[in-house]
């Protein structure tokens, strides 16, 4: 097992990563005020995942609640919330009862959502199953739901009490799932470690063929600069945006294309290529480092060629991004593959050229 921090005063925590941790009730233990927790999981995990997690628990003295949603990004919203609230008000829940997201991103962001939101606040832990949300969505305590207008846009500021992220969950994921997570791991790269973007091309194989030593070490050095990020700006109020390159163009997918039909990976993917080709119309980067983006994208099997929604559509689906300041688009670019900037300054010629470009 691998342990870091993510440093954010009192409200600090560790992310433990390694195989077999949902069998470890000592590392969860210590962080339940009560030996009472809901777990929220979906109709997915449960049948892998919810009875093991629970004979844990219940082994520590615990008190389980399992609250199973229905699976996929299209539930991300308030229906689906209001069915974790309607279960923890039968039960009873107390301001000290724990939740614990069991799954992907979108379990971890709503249970997040309703740790916030119920009794105005309860404490909440992180356990990820997909590679996206073990070096990604997990951490960092963005929480929330979607909207038909926008993805992301209601939610809060949430930190869990600790993450565990266990890698043999790994084993269950669907390819196409794996590689959505690898969206998120080239990401860290692009935006802040050439050094391990250069590992990434060289270990690509070995990571969708999931080597444990590959996976461990590229979950780590992706939760590594998340924390550091993090532990800089926790509300995004200045650098934490670069964590979101591709994400303008990748939340426009989603929504454009309907939540679901692109995974979240899969549209960060195509938009991470949409933010290079601007970068290089920029004049930041070369033709050929647009073309190394592309081809380590192509490597992990997404796809590297967004959809064409059209200009107007695109337009009215970016302005809704959370990034917009005083009615001005802001951008994640890069200055070279390793260095991320944040910008509002991106002239219209530039990026109508990007949004026609043949796909």
């Amino acid at each position: 097992m691998q342990t870091l921090n993510v440093d954010l005063g009192d409200r600090s925590y560790p992310i433990h990563i390694g195989a077999g941790l949902l069998d470890h009730a000592d590392l969860l233990l210590p962080h339940l005020p009560q030996k009472r927790v809901a777990v929220v999981t979906n109709t997915t995990v449960a049948p892998l995942y919810l009875e093991r997690l629970t004979a844990t628990l219940q082994a520590g003295g615990v008190a389980v609640t399992p609250i199973v949603l229905p699976d996929g990004e299209a539930y991300k919203n308030w229906e689906t919330l209001n069915l974790i609230f309607d279960a923890l008000l039968t039960q009873r829940a107390e301001r000290k009862t724990t939740l614990i997201a069991l799954g992907g991103g979108v379990v971890g962001d709503m249970t997040g959502f309703a740790a916030a939101s119920y009794q105005r606040g309860v404490p909440f832990i992180q356990i990820p199953t997909t590679l996206l949300s073990q070096v990604d969505s997990s951490v960092g305590g963005k929480t929330g739901i979607n909207h038909p207008l926008g993805k992301n846009m209601i939610g809060a500021f949430y930190q869990p009490k600790v993450v565990l992220a266990d890698t043999a969950t790994l084993k269950t994921l669907p390819p196409r799932e794996l590689s959505a997570g690898l969206a998120e791991v080239i990401k860290y790269g692009l935006i802040r470690d050439a050094d391990f973007l250069a590992w990434l091309e060289a270990n690509m194989a070995k990571l969708r063929a999931l080597d444990p030593a590959a996976i461990a070490h590229a979950i780590y050095r992706s939760c590594e600069i998340k924390a550091q990020v993090v532990g800089q700006d926790e509300r995004e109020g200045g650098i934490r945006a670069i964590l979101n390159l591709g994400h303008t163009f990748g939340h426009a997918i989603e929504t454009g294309m309907g939540y679901g039909n692109w995974l979240h990976g899969e549209a960060v993917a195509a938009g991470m290529v949409m933010a290079a080709q601007t970068s290089q119309r920029m004049g930041w980067l070369s033709e050929a480092e647009v073309e190394r983006t592309r081809a380590l994208i192509r490597a992990a099997g997404l796809p590297d060629v967004a959809p064409d929604l059209g200009v107007d559509a695109w337009l009215e689906y970016m302005g809704h991004d959370k990034k917009v300041e005083g009615g001005k688009m802001r951008f994640v670019l890069l200055k070279k593959l390793g260095e991320a900037v944040i910008t509002g300054d991106v002239p219209a010629d530039v990026l109508s050229g990007v949004l026609t470009e043949p796909r």
